[in-house]
């Protein structure tokens, strides 16, 4: 890609100013983005457990990405249900109880919050 035609936006995240490379067409996605890391910061800061800007932003961007990851998971059980065969009537719970949860997914997401948790310690609990 050419260099010139990244652009530059200044936005800002937390009360201080970052200046972000943009490629064309991409401002509008961009500035959501920033939108979303600027009030997951904030609600954590102002929450009151977590001083530190560096802690703030590591707490922010796993809890944006745990949702990421829950909201893709969500949407391939979505597919794989559609497109499954239909089950019988009495099974249907059953069946979308296993079509939406994945069970080694769940797992590691559990075991990489515990891990956080404890390596957070006093500083506060993710999510």
């Amino acid at each position: 890609m050419n260099k010139s035609a990244i652009k530059q936006i200044e936005v800002q995240i937390m009360g201080q100013s970052y200046l972000l490379a943009c490629p064309p067409g991409g401002e509008t996605a961009l500035l959501d983005a920033v939108g979303k890391v600027d009030t997951a910061m904030c609600r954590i800061r102002d929450a009151g457990k977590v001083k530190a800007r560096d802690r703030i932003a590591v707490l922010a961007s796993l809890n944006l990405a745990f949702e990421l990851s829950q909201r893709e998971s969500e949407l391939l059980a979505q597919t794989s249900f559609a497109n499954s065969e239909p089950a019988p009537l009495g099974d249907m719970g059953a069946a979308v109880q296993a079509s939406v949860n994945d069970p080694a997914a769940q797992n590691r997401a559990e075991e990489l919050i515990r891990r956080l948790d404890q390596t957070l310690g006093s500083d506060g609990q993710l999510i």
